[in-house]
């Protein structure tokens, strides 16, 4: 009788178009959700080379955004309010590669990235090449929201910064004596930036809100040593951001290079939304009405349960495929994800990621090791 039903089920399922239509089963309305995931770089991360002091730095830098950016959400803000309040933070943690503590240019400059969006119309706004301003995300929201632009670079983005209101922030405020050491050790002894850091420090959010809107936030310092206007994914909305109510909201870590070159982050929203199943009213609906026709309520909850834990697993899947093929092209880094459903998810290829997430359902958890673990180490460059 099970294979029956799931036949029927699957025929049923295959010719069904998504509707907002509500089965008996789902009458009840059910309390409004929220999520929300932060990343603060991956890369070769190893517990035998950090200190438990340099853990529990990392871990309550980790959670002190996260808690901001989740407290938003649970008072019943938006996503792109909780984005920023948890890459400020971030931005201003000399432990992390985006405002203060940026890494420095081969020039021996700070160089800051940015970028934002919005999931309900998919407005955008992005900065590169910026110097004076202390937190680069809340300038890429202002790109966003006042003016015509999505992407503003270097002495412009700095002008429009100054019209907008913005205090010009002086080099001494970014500038950490770690990372100039990073700098001075590359040229000193003719290294590459894949061998000064293993580990990314790139910040980001993504955030589902109370109202069902998503959005996503990613901010950075770029490479160590970097040359000649070096932009890396994180201000390119499509490869280190991207964020539509129909999909899902993206923020990546990783080797900007291939990031950009397979499009990471609305990679992954397209795939989730061409392979988006029906809502969960229109499952349940569908296979009530095979139970009642076959008698068989029982068969019918337990094909239910089913297909939803299936469904549930897509998104995951769909991130370690994109992800897998950034390492395939010779690429490595993280993600951090969330749906429209409320799940929030990480995938990275690399054997960490200082990560964080959030939801209305009681999880609340930081983390920094795990995930694809090689023997060997990683040539992820620092950015």
């Amino acid at each position: 009788m099970k294979n029956a039903l799931f036949a029927a089920a699957t025929a049923a399922l295959a010719t069904l178009a998504p509707t907002h239509a509500f089965a008996e089963a789902h009458e009840d309305a059910e309390a409004p959700k929220w999520s929300i995931a932060i990343h603060g770089g991956a890369g070769t991360l190893s517990p035998d080379n950090m200190t438990p002091e340099r853990r529990a730095q990392y871990e309550a830098a980790l959670q002190e955004a996260l808690d901001a950016g989740a407290q938003i959400l649970a008072d019943g803000g938006t996503a792109m309010e909780a984005i920023q309040a948890a890459i400020i933070p971030m931005e201003d943690n000399p432990l992390f590669n985006a405002g203060r503590g940026a890494v420095f240019t081969w020039e021996g400059e700070n160089e800051l990235d940015a970028s934002i969006m919005d999931g309900r119309d998919r407005s955008a706004g992005a900065v590169t090449g910026v110097t004076t301003v202390r937190n680069p995300i809340l300038l890429a929201d202002r790109v966003r929201t006042d003016s015509p632009h999505v992407f503003l670079m270097g002495e412009g983005a700095e002008q429009f910064a100054l019209e907008r209101g913005f205090d010009v922030t002086g080099p001494e405020w970014f500038a950490t004596e770690a990372r100039r050491q990073s700098l001075e050790r590359m040229k000193a002894e003719e290294m590459s930036a894949l061998d000064v850091d293993h580990k990314f420090g790139t910040v980001g959010a993504v955030a589902l809100d109370q109202d069902g809107n998503l959005a996503a936030g990613t901010s950075t310092g770029g490479m160590t040593g970097k040359r000649w206007g070096r932009i890396g994914d994180a201000p390119v909305v499509g490869a280190g951001t991207y964020a539509d109510n129909r999909s899902c909201a993206v923020s990546a870590t990783g080797w900007g290079e291939y990031f950009i070159r397979v499009g990471v982050a609305q990679e992954i929203c397209t795939r989730l939304r061409m392979l988006q199943p029906p809502p969960p009213e229109v499952i349940a609906m569908r296979i009530n009405e095979i139970g009642e026709v076959l008698e068989d309520d029982e068969g019918a909850n337990e094909m239910f349960e089913l297909i939803m834990s299936e469904n549930a697993k897509i998104p995951q899947q769909i991130a370690d495929g994109v992800m897998a093929e950034v390492k395939e092209l010779g690429g490595d880094g993280g993600i951090i994800l969330v749906t429209p459903e409320g799940n929030a998810l990480y995938s990275f290829n690399t054997t960490g990621m200082y990560r964080g997430r959030a939801t209305s359902d009681g999880v609340n958890e930081v983390a920094i090791f795990g995930g694809d673990v090689e023997a060997e180490a990683s040539d992820t460059p620092d950015h």
